[in-house]
């Protein structure tokens, strides 16, 4: 599904964001990456659907090229490529509704989308998907006037109705309370497990990496620290990996 190879990302001044990851994530994993601060988490999932463009290496999804490939090319992968962001990205002044439907835009004739219509079975599908992360009943809503777990969900329910192979989540539960956290970790997780979809999320607390990652891949300067089951991530694997601060 996900194959990346050497991959090297450098910012300003020769700071190396990822340095040489070579991963392969099959179909249906669910994986927690995990790591310190500016460990790379972010970028490397950016990479996943040319956010970032590497200075080196490759990366393919679902037989797909990334690293390298055109504009067009780019926007093919990121239909079956769902992203949730850790800030949301929504439109604050926009209906719950009118938000899930902007995952849809791929898939409607352009002069339509630009209207704001969208067929029946489109705005159909939305409503389930909102039925689905538990907001049937707030589709009317402005989003501004949510809270921040409930837009979490609208962000989720968003990049479900692309219908897509691979879902990314960028640290979704950074903004959330523990209880809301394990309650966005368990849809995650029944997405992966109804739907077969793909999940990576990165996470910044370890318990949560634990407990939900079946795979857990971890960053380390940009390196890959650890790669295996949660299981087997004990306290000295985290030790090493956050650099003997104890995990966070």
């Amino acid at each position: 599904m996900i194959h990346v190879r050497d991959l090297r990302v450098e910012y300003g001044a020769g700071i190396r964001a990822l340095d040489g990851v070579s991963l392969d994530i099959a179909a249906g994993e669910f994986v927690a990456l995990i790591g310190p601060s500016g460990a790379g988490k972010s970028t490397f999932l950016r990479c996943l659907n040319g956010l970032v463009r590497p200075g080196a290496g490759e990366v393919t999804v679902g037989g797909r090229r990334v690293t390298g490939a055109s504009p067009t090319e780019v926007r093919q992968v990121r239909t079956q490529v769902g992203f949730v962001f850790q800030q949301f990205n929504l439109l604050r002044r926009q209906s719950v509704l009118a938000n899930v439907l902007v995952g849809r835009l791929a898939h409607v004739a352009e002069l339509r989308s630009l209207a704001g219509w969208f067929p029946r079975s489109e705005v159909e599908r939305a409503h389930h998907a909102l039925e689905r992360v538990g907001l049937g009943a707030l589709a009317a809503r402005r989003v501004d006037t949510l809270s921040g777990g409930q837009q979490q969900r609208v962000a989720i329910a968003r990049a479900l109705v692309q219908e897509p192979a691979v879902l990314l989540a960028d640290e979704p539960m950074a903004s959330l309370d523990p209880a809301l956290a394990d309650s966005v970790m368990t849809l995650l997780s029944s997405i992966n497990a109804e739907d077969g979809i793909t999940v990576i999320t990165s996470l910044h607390v370890l318990d949560l990496a634990r407990r939900y990652g079946r795979r857990v891949v971890a960053l380390r300067a940009g390196t890959v620290a650890y790669d295996g089951s949660a299981a087997g991530l004990g306290d000295a694997e985290a030790a090493a990996i956050f650099g003997g601060a104890g995990a966070p």
